[in-house]
């Protein structure tokens, strides 16, 4: 695998890699607090295919680009030979604070979006970082092609696709709450400007930066294990028109110690500004 190093007040706070395979997407992992702190989790055993953090996506035009089994309706979850690859095509920066990334999503030999990747990082306090996540995903092909979810494929719930965030793993499962609600049911499901996940000595916010952004529902799972994701087709599918571009931005702050609600938005405020 080949991998670039992250860096934010002269610290190490995250490590980006891609491979050369058949299968697979570029992710982040590990992904660190300014303390030290692993924030990430890569291949755990209830789901080998989660990988840090990452652009995931388990219905482009009927290929998966999550990994694992399809929601197959009336059928369930399958194993089906249907996985396509994010081929990194090149680097258009690439620094020790963040990089730009061009790559492609093939499947069967054709290439169904090609993705523009632009990533940063950025000091907030002696205790916060801010990573800077944008994707713009471009249908080059000639006719329109179409996103999905397990809950547009049939599975009620389960609108996950889009930037998604595996988060380690602990005794008690993490706190999540947003400006006006808490806990998994609550958030799940409904957009937000903003959610925080914090566990064990880490706070992670989550925040859409544009319009389009914010108004995508974030998928969060914190009893069964410890995601969040901001869902682009949470329960209708997304077509993308031939020619035509979808761009979202997720900025994250990764806090050491358990921010308090007033706390977490106003490192949003701050970073969404900025």
């Amino acid at each position: 695998m080949t991998t670039t190093l992250l860096t934010c007040a002269g610290r190490p706070v995250g490590r980006y890699g891609y491979g050369s395979g058949t299968d697979g997407r570029p992710y982040l992992h590990p992904v660190t607090t300014l303390a030290g702190t692993p924030v990430t989790e890569e291949r755990p055993a209830d789901h080998i295919h989660h990988l840090g953090a990452s652009v995931a996506v388990p219905d482009v035009a009927g290929h998966n680009f999550w990994g694992g089994r399809t929601f197959v309706r009336g059928q369930g979850p399958t194993a089906l030979d249907n996985h396509g690859r994010q081929r990194h095509l090149g680097w258009k920066l690439r620094d020790p604070d963040g990089f730009v990334q061009e790559l492609s999503w093939e499947a069967d030999g054709t290439e169904l979006l090609r993705e523009h990747r632009t990533v940063a990082v950025g000091e907030l306090s002696d205790t916060a970082w801010v990573l800077d996540f944008s994707f713009s995903l471009t249908n080059r092909g000639a006719t329109a092609l179409s996103i999905g979810s397990p809950a547009t494929n049939g599975r009620p719930g389960a609108g996950y696709g889009g930037f998604f965030w595996r988060a380690p793993r602990e005794a008690a499962a993490p706190a999540v709450f947003g400006p006006t609600r808490e806990g998994e049911e609550a958030v799940h499901g409904a957009p937000a400007d903003w959610l925080a996940l914090a566990g064990q000595g880490w706070t992670l916010v989550f925040a859409g930066a544009t319009e389009e952004t914010r108004r995508d529902p974030w998928f969060v799972r914190t009893t069964e294990y410890p995601g969040v994701g901001s869902s682009l087709a949470a329960d209708r599918r997304l077509t993308v028109e031939a020619g035509d571009t979808v761009v979202r931005r997720i900025v994250t702050v990764i806090a050491d110690g358990h921010l308090d609600r007033d706390a977490a938005a106003a490192h949003v405020r701050k970073v969404v500004t900025a």
